[in-house]
């Protein structure tokens, strides 16, 4: 079950990776889409991606560094840990599973996480959720509304992150 879990969990981080590659960066499609509907032929500057990010609600400054300037926005790291209830029985346990992945594909299909994964052993600390909302509020609500979560089996902390717009993981 373990092995099972692993690999699925595992094919979701890739393909929110495999999502990351193709757009070529990490940034909020719903919001880029919007932008680049607007203005097709035209590449936003950076003071234009900084003011729609802002206008959001998003967390932002700039980073000079030589001769480029990064645009970087605030992220949530969401740690999930080991909850105090974990007495389920294996049915119920896979069937809270089976729910945690659906609630994690939702998010990643509307826009709210960048990057899911679960870690490799079997510490306290058993995955990470990336969010890319506008503040930890609402990072944390979302992160709670995981059926998992609300039963007990895992517990959420959450951290905010800063990264390059553009980056990637290598």
């Amino acid at each position: 079950m373990k092995k099972i879990t692993f690999l699925f969990l595992s094919s979701i981080l890739f393909c929110s990776c495999e999502m990351t590659i193709k757009n070529g960066n990490l940034d909020d499609e719903k919001s880029e889409d919007t932008i680049s509907k607007r203005e097709e032929s035209k590449v936003l500057t950076l003071e234009e991606r900084t003011k729609a990010l802002e206008e959001k609600g998003y967390q932002v400054f700039h980073y000079k560094a030589e001769d480029s300037t990064y645009l970087m926005q605030q992220y949530f790291m969401v740690f999930l840990k080991k909850g105090e209830n974990r007495n389920q029985d294996s049915t119920e346990t896979a069937e809270l599973q089976k729910q945690h992945l659906a609630h994690l594909t939702r998010m990643a299909n509307e826009g709210y996480t960048s990057l899911t994964g679960p870690f490799g052993d079997d510490g306290d600390i058993r995955g990470i959720v990336v969010y890319n909302t506008p503040n930890i509020e609402m990072a944390d609500s979302l992160a709670k509304l995981d059926p998992i979560v609300k039963a007990g089996r895992l517990e959420v902390e959450v951290h905010p992150w800063w990264v390059g717009k553009g980056g990637k993981l290598q």
